[in-house]
């Protein structure tokens, strides 16, 4: 239970996003975003970063709010330029043990929360190479997100858990299918000793991954 809690407060969000201001009287208002596209059971998105190309698969039937989300900021392209900023080495079982976080930091680029979809009702898991949304409470999820370099079924929902926050744990999304090299790259840059607040300091890379572009890609048959 101790690791459980411990794993759980290391993978919080890095901070509450402030509410947006309105646009200054007179601003032209942005062109309407084309209508989402329709959800599939599996989408294939390659982020290609300065390291290398991850391509994930992303699981709209299973956890098709989260998918959805993360497939609206592909879309939109709110996901181009973005950075892998956070490497968590956790010291215990087999290595590499840990994450990788990334996402959309910019409160102007954000869409709004998304309802939480728990691993008892999805039947995922927090397993090597699984994407988890990063969030502050339930519910608070936006743009950024974990990729796992070991197994964390911690972070798995406990519905047994007196804990609330341990009894909903956190929502994966998606596994990667080919890229776990970068990923460990990633894992392995450099962090800040002084950079980060709370259990997060000593986590932040000294220099962030950029992802160049994030897109659809067609799955072979």
């Amino acid at each position: 239970m101790m690791i459980r809690r411990f794993a759980l407060t290391l993978l919080c969000a890095l901070f509450a996003l402030p509410a947006l201001a309105a646009p200054p009287h007179g601003t032209h208002k942005a062109p309407p975003e084309p209508a989402p596209i329709p959800l599939a059971d599996t989408v294939r998105v390659a982020l290609v970063t300065t390291l290398g190309t991850i391509e994930v698969d992303i699981d709209g039937k299973h956890a098709p709010i989260t998918a959805a989300n993360f497939l609206h900021y592909v879309d939109t392209k709110r996901f181009d330029g973005i950075t892998f900023y956070r490497a968590m080495h956790l010291a215990w079982g087999d290595q590499p043990n840990g994450l990788i976080q990334g996402g959309q930091r910019d409160p102007r680029r954000l869409f709004a929360p998304i309802a939480h979809e728990p691993t008892s009702q999805t039947g995922l898991s927090h397993t090597t190479g699984a994407l988890s949304m990063a969030r502050n409470g339930p519910g608070t999820a936006t743009g950024s997100f974990s990729i796992l370099l070991s197994n964390i079924t911690g972070l798995d929902a406990d519905p047994k858990a007196t804990d609330p926050d341990a009894a909903l744990g956190y929502a994966v999304f998606g596994h990667v299918v080919s890229g776990m090299d970068v990923v460990r790259k990633i894992w392995d840059a450099p962090t800040s000793p002084t950079e980060g607040e709370g259990v997060m300091r000593g986590q932040m890379l000294a220099a962030p991954v950029t992802v160049l572009t994030a897109r659809r890609v067609p799955i072979a048959s």
